[in-house]
């Protein structure tokens, strides 16, 4: 099974919608995916489930338990400041040191409002993913000017959601 990790706890974030779409599309290819939406974080959990206190939080524990049954992820990553959210970042940083990743695959789909797609934030995940030993997938779609390119909450720019059908592709071999 693969997991749907939405990067961000924004309420109305569009990534919920890709997430659902990209879910759709693996349906669609007979594969089987749940999604992990960081909305259902307990908002204390920076302070409540990482370092000194690790594994003392049952609601982030539970969360952290799916992640670390899985062994592939598509990382929905929007475009914050230059680069992704850091509640994406604090929830990495809770997993397990490096056993939660490492020598497990994922693929990252980076939006924006702006022109860069999520490049930049992308990239930037892509090294703390080598660094924690995960393979990551080179086919990274960057689907910028997100808002321009959906109608009734749904992705509708053809040649996005090409993209995403070529990389569930891909991932699904991976």
């Amino acid at each position: 099974m693969i997991k749907i990790i939405i990067g961000t706890n924004r309420k109305n974030a569009l990534s919920k919608t890709i997430a659902s779409q990209y879910q759709e599309i693996l349906k669609e290819k007979g594969v089987e995916s749940s999604i992990i939406d960081l909305r259902e974080l307990p908002d204390d959990f920076v302070f409540s489930a990482l370092y000194e206190n690790n594994g003392q939080n049952q609601a982030y524990n539970a969360l952290h338990a799916d992640v670390k049954a899985g062994s592939k992820f598509v990382f929905i990553v929007p475009e914050y400041n230059g680069s992704f959210p850091g509640i994406l970042k604090s929830f990495i940083d809770g997993m397990t040191y490096p056993n939660t990743f490492r020598g497990k695959k994922c693929a990252m789909v980076g939006l924006s409002s702006g022109i860069g797609g999520g490049g930049i934030a992308l990239s930037h995940l892509t090294d703390i993913f080598h660094y924690l030993g995960m393979h990551v997938l080179a086919n990274k779609p960057k689907l910028a000017k997100i808002e321009e390119n959906m109608s009734n909450n749904l992705l509708t720019n053809k040649f996005y959601i090409d993209l995403l059908k070529t990389q569930a592709a891909m991932l699904i071999d991976f």
